[in-house]
């Protein structure tokens, strides 16, 4: 027998059943009874992974072992639910909050991984829109963030995990898919039968979303913003918090379902007159049919807006 073939048959003895098995590994996603990817269900994606990559962390891309481990205990030992501390009378009314208690799977230090530094890259014009907001928010009502106003969380911002109402419902129907946020109890209807977008004409705070698959992915394309929203997180170290969304805003979701308990949800931002250039973001989406939403009533704005306007006017000596 030649050498090499006798090396080669020896090579495939031993690789086979490892081959094989990986074969048996892959996961095939469920259909739905029209034979889109079954994507349904309840998801949740509260992580202590914040959206961007801290600054004592700059150029480090993911955590260690131990490094994740400490992180998920400080998270543990912070969560409003523990047991209350010696001499601590602890928590009676933050049953809602659920900032999460891990780090993404990856152990990546930021759900940004791209730009590869894990931050946003913010036009200074935009961070001086977001400055002048903040300082003016006792000014007039336009200048509150939506959250307050009670609007939207917004596209891609009411994805992105924030301190609570971190949960999700898919629903599938023919030709439709349905995300329904926990927060501001806000439901997207998506199309996937092929349809364009509206004419830019429409103008939308959510802007246009159509769909489409492209294999086992949802892909979700947002045109037709209207200008008047934000992004803005609680997920970030201070920066996002109001970051101006522009007309010509243009953002591309895309949903994976990798196995039976995740979908990976990835976000491409794309908006001119707000970033130097698109960033992405890595948003893993947990399965959780235990978990359930209950409704959001969101009351700010019946109290807090106008206390707030009230106090500016007192300010200023009206």
């Amino acid at each position: 027998m030649n050498a090499r073939l006798f090396v080669l048959l020896i090579l495939i003895t031993i690789l086979a059943p490892s081959l094989i098995a990986g074969q048996a590994r892959a996961w095939t996603p469920p259909r739905t009874p029209d034979g889109q990817p079954d994507l349904q269900g309840m998801w949740t994606n509260n992580t202590l992974t914040p959206l961007e990559r801290p600054g004592e962390l700059a150029g480090k891309e993911f955590l260690t072992e131990t490094e994740a481990a400490e992180l998920e205990a400080r998270g543990a030992a912070n969560r409003v639910d523990r047991a209350p501390r010696e001499g601590d009378t602890g928590t009676y009314n933050q049953f809602w909050s659920d900032p999460g208690t891990r780090v993404v799977k990856s152990k990546r230090t930021s759900l940004v991984f791209d730009p590869p530094d894990g931050r946003i890259p913010l036009k200074p014009e935009a961070e001086a829109k977001r400055d002048y907001d903040l300082a003016h928010n006792a000014d007039s009502y336009e200048y509150m963030s939506l959250w307050d106003r009670c609007i939207t969380r917004g596209v891609p911002g009411g994805m992105i995990p924030a301190g609570y109402n971190n949960a999700y419902q898919i629903i599938q129907t023919p030709g439709y898919v349905m995300i329904l946020y926990e927060m501001i109890h806000e439901a997207r209807v998506i199309p996937v039968d092929g349809r364009p977008h509206a004419p830019s004409s429409v103008r939308l705070w959510n802007g246009d979303s159509v769909g489409r698959w492209e294999g086992n992915t949802l892909v979700i394309d947002t045109t037709n913003f209207n200008g008047k929203g934000w992004i803005a997180t609680s997920a970030a170290a201070g920066r996002i918090k109001g970051i101006p969304q522009s007309e010509a805003a243009h953002v591309v979701e895309r949903l994976t379902r990798i196995d039976a308990e995740t979908i990976d949800y990835e976000v491409r931002v794309d908006d001119p007159n707000a970033f130097t250039r698109p960033w992405t973001a890595s948003i893993p989406m947990n399965s959780d049919p235990e978990y359930q939403i209950f409704e959001y009533a969101c009351h700010e704005g019946n109290q807090a807006v106008p206390n707030m306007l009230n106090g500016g006017r007192t300010r200023d000596g009206q």
